[in-house]
């Protein structure tokens, strides 16, 4: 064993001074260096969650379909029929601004483990990334460091990224954002608990060898603003062995299958300390560990590197007396290390020792919940009255056409084929809707039923109104999934913020979380669990409030989902919820032609949404529509662009509206619930039942066919544009 550190600072541990007097007072004495580096891990802002959670407590956490809810590694919802749906999205943003493609991929082996730790097999992933101007030559570094490292531990784990979202912007130039979502599915009876119960019952580490990747990355790398220094703290930054992760996952699957096995917990975050320690502060127990017995990479390391570790791959699992074995015997058919480090006790301490010297003893409530929890400051922003500028001194475009080709490729519209081409969204043959639809659907084996899954946000409106925003982001998830025919079940969320001890940051963290409560309150879309990170933020420049949406939904029938774009020539195109409502204020067209990001953010329709949801899913499982997509980014001419570059036979459309609007206005506005329909002619009949039924607004507004867009407004052709050119347009924005 290493030689011990030197007695750390309360500073070097990332604590303040009240917090180590806190400590002090909990321990009854100072702790030593180990001590004090368990605490700096589990009471940073990552682990503790110190400055949210007093927020946190207003989301809707419980639901009929919620079969658990946020404190366990995932969210877990029942499908029926004895199946259950496990979730959760988490973030890797700091270690991938250091370090791209290993902060990438070990944020993808991260979420597989959340997922496995509850029982279920992971079968899809999700991103949600956000980076500053493409053109800068550090951006676009971190741009593809990222998607390769996503593509290559997910291509290589064989669990396929099936969905996600990208967007540009100046204030995510210092800090790009990686959120990765996991979606696994289990038999509710196989639903496991991290949690450690039994005193006796013996402690694993199962997985790679502990390594020195990956110390102080919750407490420092991740619980800290980023600066000048950046490239020092590369060794915080895990290095990820997805081959190994994959025999982790089936070993673990396996063992599931027996009674051998109590809990499971990921060594993520904190690592071992705060697996140990999350799992036996959910039991009531304690733990009892020696470190000799961890297996290691080097042989000089030292408990404090042991015990602050974040190498990746392993699993903390909690076995039944007497089938220790079993457990190794399961382990080493799947070549994975299995070792028993120590086992559960009933005195409710984490007890760390070499051997028979005790170096840790700690009460492990004091780890964990005995935490502090601070009520930051507030104060709304010195700018809100400029935000709530209008749109209406902005110049009419000339050509309309050249408008939507400059819009068609900008990188927050184009297409995204060049980024999910490098991902396998085929491996597990269920994907039945893949990228670039509104959401991914993936068929769940052996039956005809399916997952609607999707990650959004919106970090522009969420600086304009962080409180709209955030609705505005819950009910654009929402309508993802109604426009693939699913019924949106349960949220999971990624919170991204800059420091929380600037007043205006926590202003709309605050204003975030009321939005969203509501919204997924009036949705029923309650939120099984998530992420918060703080401290997005590099010499005082902070991202842009960014709550991002991972939403799961259910298919009846995967048969039925609609197809991607225009399908068939003849068909009559239909626009159904609140048609007339769309503005410029905080639309993409004011801040691509314009470069103006400007309020107000409208608020959300509930009533609207719901109506204009269900109109949708009913169609879609009716079979009476051929294609539908939501109206949202860049309003009506961007959707009606990717339903004709989308369709096999590159069909186009004539639009035939009437309207008073300025043209811009018309065509590219956005707000509320809008979806573009391509209905048959004998089925336009059921479309007004349909709306009748559900009080929803629709109306025919053109007809697919031929090779053009063409949009005639009161009878004049205000655009005209041929698909191919559409196609090469949305094909530029990325390259």
């Amino acid at each position: 064993m290493g030689s011990e550190p030197r007695m750390a600072s309360w500073e070097e541990a990332g604590l303040t001074a009240k917090e180590y007097d806190e400590i002090c007072e909990q321990l009854r004495r100072p702790p030593n260096a180990l001590e004090l580096g368990m605490y700096g891990l589990m009471w940073s802002e990552h682990c503790s969650y110190k400055s949210s959670l007093l927020h946190l407590e207003q989301l809707p956490t419980e639901g009929e379909r919620v079969l658990q809810g946020p404190g366990e590694n995932a969210g877990i919802i029942d499908l029926g029929d004895g199946l259950a749906a496990a979730f959760r999205i988490e973030s890797h943003n700091h270690p991938s601004a250091v370090e791209p493609v290993q902060g990438a991929a070990t944020g993808v082996g991260g979420i597989l483990r959340d997922i496995l730790a509850v029982g279920a097999r992971p079968i899809a992933l999700l991103d949600s990334l956000r980076f500053g101007n493409l053109h800068d030559s550090r951006v676009e570094h971190l741009f593809s460091g990222v998607v390769s490292g996503i593509s290559q531990y997910g291509n290589s784990v064989g669990v396929p990224t099936v969905g996600g979202e990208v967007y540009f912007d100046d204030a995510y130039a210092d800090n790009p954002l990686v959120n990765v979502m996991c979606v696994g599915i289990m038999s509710t009876e196989q639903l496991t608990r991290g949690t450690a119960v039994g005193p006796g019952n013996p402690v694993y580490i199962v997985g790679a060898p502990t390594g020195r990747d990956g110390i102080h990355g919750a407490s420092l790398l991740a619980s800290r603003q980023l600066g000048d220094g950046d490239g020092d703290m590369r060794p915080a930054v895990q290095v990820g062995d997805p081959f190994r992760e994959k025999l982790l996952i089936e070993g673990c699957l396996e063992m599931l299958q027996s009674d051998a096995v109590i809990g499971l917990n990921d060594l993520g975050a904190a690592g071992l300390t705060s697996a140990a320690s999350e799992t036996a502060a959910r039991g009531g127990t304690g733990m009892d560990i020696d470190i000799r017995a961890v297996p290691r990479r080097e042989s000089d390391m030292t408990p404090y590197e042991i015990m602050l570790s974040e190498s990746q791959e392993r699993m903390l699992v909690i076995g039944r007396r007497g089938c220790e074995e079993e457990i190794e015997e399961t382990f080493r058919r799947w070549e994975l290390d299995a070792a028993c480090i120590g086992k559960v006790t009933n005195d409710e301490v984490l007890s760390i020792r070499d051997g028979e010297r005790i170096l840790a003893h700690i009460p492990v409530q004091s780890l964990t919940s005995g935490a502090p929890r601070y009520d930051r400051p507030t104060r709304p922003p010195s700018d809100c009255a400029a935000r709530e500028a209008g749109a209406e001194e902005i110049p009419i475009p000339h050509d309309a056409g050249d408008a939507l080709l400059q819009m068609l490729s900008h990188p927050n519209l184009c297409s995204r084929r060049s980024i999910y081409r490098q991902y396998d969204h085929m491996v597990g043959i269920d994907t039945v809707l893949t990228p670039g639809a509104d959401a991914a659907v993936l068929r769940i084996k052996g039956t005809e039923r399916g997952l609607a899954l999707v990650t959004d946000g919106n970090g522009m409106l969420c600086r304009l109104d962080p409180e709209r925003g955030a609705a505005q982001t819950v009910a654009e998830s929402y309508r993802n999934i109604c426009a693939v025919g699913g019924e949106p079940l349960a949220v999971t969320n990624c919170l991204n913020f800059a420091d929380p001890e600037h007043p205006e940051v926590m202003h709309a963290f605050q204003q975030v979380v009321q939005g969203m409560a509501r919204a997924c309150r009036e949705l029923n879309t309650p939120v099984t669990g998530g992420n918060v990170s703080f401290y997005n933020q590099t010499l005082d420049r902070g991202i842009a409030p960014t709550p991002v949406i991972g939403m799961v939904g259910s298919v009846d029938d995967v048969s039925r989902c609609p197809g991607r774009g225009f399908q068939r020539p003849g068909d009559a195109v239909l626009m159904a919820g609140q048609i007339n409502t769309a503005k410029l204020a905080a639309s993409q067209y004011l801040n691509i032609m314009h470069g103006l990001q400007e309020g107000p953010v409208p608020e959300v329709d509930y009533d609207a949404e719901r109506r204009a949801g269900e109109l949708c899913r009913r169609a879609i499982m009716e079979d009476a529509v051929h294609s539908a997509t939501d109206i949202s980014d860049g309003g009506l001419m961007i959707a009606v662009s990717e339903c004709g570059a989308a369709s096999d036979e590159g069909l186009g459309c004539r639009l035939d509206l009437t309207d008073s609007r300025r043209p811009d206005e018309l065509l590219f506005g956005e707000g509320g619930p809008r979806y573009l329909l391509t209905v048959p002619e004998d089925q336009i009949d059921t479309l007004v039942c349909l709306a009748r039924e559900t009080q929803c607004p629709v109306e025919r507004i053109g007809t697919v066919g031929g090779s053009e867009v063409q949009v005639h407004v009161n009878g004049e052709l205000i655009l005209r544009a041929s698909v191919p050119s559409l196609c090469r347009a949305r094909g530029e924005g990325l390259t």
